[in-house]
């Protein structure tokens, strides 16, 4: 059933984002994550599962039977935040079951409730979560149906409407503020990072003619690659602790969920200068301290607080959400008659194998004297018109079915 589809998420709408980096699942204890998801789809009877961390939201989508009701979301958090307080959680979870689910799925994937509405990336991140977690065996066909109709959807909305139109995203208005604070294309800029976050604001860089850049990353080939495309330099993160030549602006995005940059980090990097520094961070949780934060005469660009320049972005593009939202109702339909006939067809799927073998029993045992008292003209004239109501048998419950029982 369409009611199975389910979706726990936090994101920007429900909490700060700097809440939101505490909901991204760490490897535990040398745990990986694949295996916590995996226990969790056992504790809670979860079929498939696919989870979603990005920079403004953390998103659980799954198929369960079960309504999601107060035990199920106790069980859930305990399991996953056995840290947090219960009531505290619940408080930032969104819930959305069957075709509310999946409506919220397809305007995901289309960037409307983005932070930044019309960016391009979440419908990226959305495909290599879905491609991960299918890896691990955690997603089964009824993900794979949702996400075929989910990406269908976000390319019309693309093609259909201008909410793609005069693109921006998160990096392009982190860019912006960063030019804002004065920073010019001759500084020095430390990368700290190799991600797609980062791959991005160097392009971004590149165009605005930056050269003096420096890469440090914990996979010194992605930094080397990252560094080429701006002919920069590129550094093994454990270097960065070391790095003597100073800096005036630096770009921080990681994996990681504590503070890459520290006070001692930091006050190395200074190596002794007093003028002021620009700080992008980038990352969910934050990757630079609070200490570093709070202590230091910096220019500190945080995803909270482009919230300003993500609302004048929307204010621009609200004629064309509607449109959006016009043309995720539609598909939702042709998602709901989709989802039905695909449950048809997989009821159907063992039909064929069934009726064989009845045939087979009929001729081979119900009937075995009086076939083999047949001549062999007879014989294949019964083969055909056996063959013949076979086909028939298999198709005709199919074409009834989808006639009376699809919407």
């Amino acid at each position: 059933m369409i009611d199975n589809y389910k979706i726990i998420t936090i994101t920007h709408k429900s909490a700060d984002i700097k809440d939101i980096g505490k909901f991204i699942i760490p490897e535990s204890n040398g745990i990986p994550l694949s295996s916590r998801l995996e226990g969790l789809k056992k504790e809670l009877s979860i079929s498939e599962l696919l989870y979603l961390p990005t920079c403004n939201r953390v998103m659980f989508f799954f198929c369960h039977e079960g309504k999601i009701n107060e035990s199920f979301l106790h069980q859930f958090t305990q399991n996953l935040y056995p840290e947090w307080d219960i009531s505290e959680a619940l408080a930032k979870f969104l819930i959305y079951e069957g075709k509310d689910a999946i409506r919220h799925l397809f305007e995901v994937s289309a960037s409307v409730d983005s932070l930044v509405v019309g960016e391009r990336e979440i419908i990226r991140q959305l495909r290599e979560a879905y491609h991960k977690c299918n890896q691990e065996g955690l997603t089964g066909d009824s993900i794979r149906l949702a996400m075929d109709a989910t990406v269908r959807t976000a390319k019309q909305i693309y093609a259909d409407t201008k909410i793609g139109e005069k693109q921006v995203s998160v990096v392009s208005l982190a860019i912006k503020k960063l030019l804002e604070a004065g920073v010019s294309n001759n500084q020095r800029v430390l990368i700290v990072g190799a991600g797609q976050t980062n791959l991005l604001v160097c392009k971004f860089l590149k165009k605005h003619g930056f050269s003096n850049i420096s890469v440090f990353n914990r996979t010194l080939t992605k930094a080397e690659e990252l560094s080429n495309l701006v002919g920069g330099s590129a550094f093994h993160l454990s270097e960065l602790e070391n790095y003597s030549k100073g800096f005036d602006c630096m770009v921080v995005c990681t994996g990681a969920v504590e503070p890459v940059i520290n006070k001692k980090i930091y006050s190395q990097l200074l190596q002794g200068e007093k003028d002021k520094k620009v700080i992008v961070d980038l990352a969910i949780p934050n990757n630079v301290s609070k200490e570093v934060v709070s202590s230091s005469d910096i220019d500190y660009i945080e995803i909270e607080g482009l919230k300003v320049l993500a609302k004048e972005n929307m204010a621009f593009r609200t004629k064309e959400v509607t449109i959006a939202k016009k043309i995720i109702a539609t598909t939702l339909k042709d998602f709901k008659s989709l989802y039905a006939e695909r449950q048809l067809e997989k009821a159907f799927h063992q039909m064929p194998k069934e009726i064989k073998a009845v045939k087979t029993k009929a001729i081979n045992e119900v009937f075995k004297k009086e076939v083999e008292d047949l001549d062999e003209e007879t014989k294949d004239l019964m083969e055909r018109m056996l063959s013949y109501m076979e086909k028939k048998c298999i198709g005709i419950p199919m074409k009834v079915a989808k006639s009376t029982i699809l919407p």
